[in-house]
Order: structure tokens, then C-alpha cells, then sequence
């Protein structure tokens, strides 16, 4: 993920049991869900910056139509006005071409659709997204995120939000990088605007140069104020407070003051 510079990546076919979040280094968080037996364990890895912004949720994908159900409910549960990216194996074909979805996805799928791949366009068209793979125009060695002997086909997708789809300026498999067996690694770059926490206002602290004293014309200048201020008195008074409130007040009017940050 650092050499590919990626900050979000999917994973699926893992091998961890349960639903935990660790981190495992290089400033990378990894969610990850797995029931017992060996399949549709998944997972997701991010950012530290982007940890504090994971919506967790656990869905049983044994049941095609309760997973498509799940879904439907999380993205409703979601305000319209935040963006959501959803990367996934959906263990479906989308298609090459878009006639008649052109609203949902681009022409550059892999191979014909299935009933699988209908599940995935039917939820982009509910929820307003886009298929994000679809939409970016490169050779079929680029779009295959899946291959295992004679098989290569795309089953792996990244949806967003149509509204937000401007904000991606590419898309494409990684050829040669070893995720996990079989699947490919699918890399969308996607421009994010992220929030950065206000620094609190700094507080500027006054101090008085009192070593400008040594100059003999701001210490006669000193003298003087402090005489008039203690009305000719040359014995100073009883009441060391006052006298020190004195001496602060008429330095700073004959000393530049010194500002510093804390």
C-alpha cells in the first residue's frame, strides 16, 4: 500500500476469524469480518486519518437477497449528503456495455452480465451510485480482477455516490501485486478534501525588556517616570505592592514589551 500509495484497500478470501479492528503498522488500521468456515472472510485496511471514519457493519453473506437487504438498510441509515464508497467482491458479472444503464455505469465491464451482476447494477440504480470500474477505458488485463486457471473475469467492483464521481480520476487492476489468491488488487484514485482539526488560538504572553535599562537614556527616562509616579518621594513607600505595580507600569511605558508564543 505504500509503494502503490493506496490509503483504502479491500480485501476478501482472508483468513482471520471473527470481527476485529488492529493495527498492523505503517500507520495502517485493518478491519476485518470472517464467520467459521474458510469463505467470505473480508476485510478493509486504512489510514490512520481515516479510522476515525469507518462505519462498521456485519452482514451475513450466506443468503444473496438478506445481503442485498443489509446493504439497502446501512445506506439509507446514511445521510445523503455524505459520501460513501463501497469495495467489495460481489461474486457477480456487471457486463460489458451499459445500454439501457447508462446512468449507473460505463461500457467497460468484462464478458456478459449475470443475475449476480443484475443484484449490483439494481442496487446502484436504488441507492443513486455509480460502478466505478466501468467508467475508465483500459485493456482487459486492467479490468479482470479475477483468475484462476482458464477463468478470468471482474467481480470485484468500488461504487460511489454519482454526485461524487468527479472526484475519481482513475480506476484500474494492479497487474502483479499479491493481495490475496486469485483476486486482483483494484486501485480507484479518488480526490478527498479531508477536514483538518482547527488549531486552538495562540495565546500571546507580554514581557517586559528590562534588560534595555543597561541603555543609560531609558533608564534616566525610567528614573524619571518612577519619581513623578511616587511624587518626588525619594524614600520609597512602606506598601511594597504598590510600589512594585509602579515599577512594572512605568517600565512598560518606557520599555518595549517583548512578545512571546505559548
Amino acid at each position: 500500500m505504500e509503494r502503490r500509495k493506496v490509503d483504502i484497500l479491500c480485501v476478501q478470501e482472508t483468513r482471520w476469524k471473527g470481527s476485529k479492528a488492529r493495527s498492523i503498522g505503517a500507520g495502517f488500521k485493518l478491519f476485518y469480518y470472517g464467520v467459521d468456515s474458510k469463505r467470505n472472510r473480508v476485510g478493509v485496511v486504512l489510514k490512520e486519518e481515516f479510522v476515525r471514519n469507518v462505519l462498521e457493519v456485519g452482514c451475513e453473506l450466506e443468503e444473496k437477497e438478506r445481503f442485498w437487504s443489509e446493504l439497502d438498510e446501512v445506506m439509507e441509515s446514511i445521510p445523503t449528503g455524505e459520501r460513501v464508497v463501497i469495495g467489495a467482491d460481489f461474486n457477480g458479472h456487471v457486463g460489458e456495455g451499459n445500454t439501457g444503464d447508462e446512468e449507473v455505469m460505463g461500457k467497460f465491464g468484462v464478458k456478459e452480465r449475470n443475475l449476480e451482476g443484475q443484484m449490483v447494477v439494481d442496487f446502484a440504480k436504488r441507492m443513486d451510485m455509480g460502478v466505478v470500474n466501468t467508467y475508465f477505458q483500459k485493456r482487459e488485463e486492467h479490468r479482470v480482477t479475477y483468475k484462476s486457471g482458464g477463468r478470468r473475469t471482474q467481480v470485484d467492483y468500488i461504487l460511489c455516490r454519482r454526485g461524487n464521481l468527479k472526484e475519481i480520476s482513475d480506476c484500474k487492476v494492479v497487474v502483479g501485486e499479491s493481495v490475496a489468491r486469485q483476486h486482483r488488487m483494484v486501485v480507484c484514485r479518488m480526490t478527498l478534501m479531508v477536514c483538518k482539526k482547527k488549531r486552538s488560538k495562540i495565546e500571546i504572553e507580554k514581557k517586559t525588556k528590562w534588560w534595555k535599562l543597561k541603555k543609560e537614556e531609558c533608564c534616566e527616562e525610567f528614573r524619571e517616570k518612577l519619581r513623578q509616579a511616587l511624587g518626588g518621594q525619594v524614600v520609597l513607600p512602606d506598601d511594597w505592592e504598590t510600589t512594585a505595580e509602579v515599577i512594572r507600569e512605568k517600565g512598560a511605558g518606557c520599555v518595549i514589551w517583548k512578545e512571546e508564543r505559548r
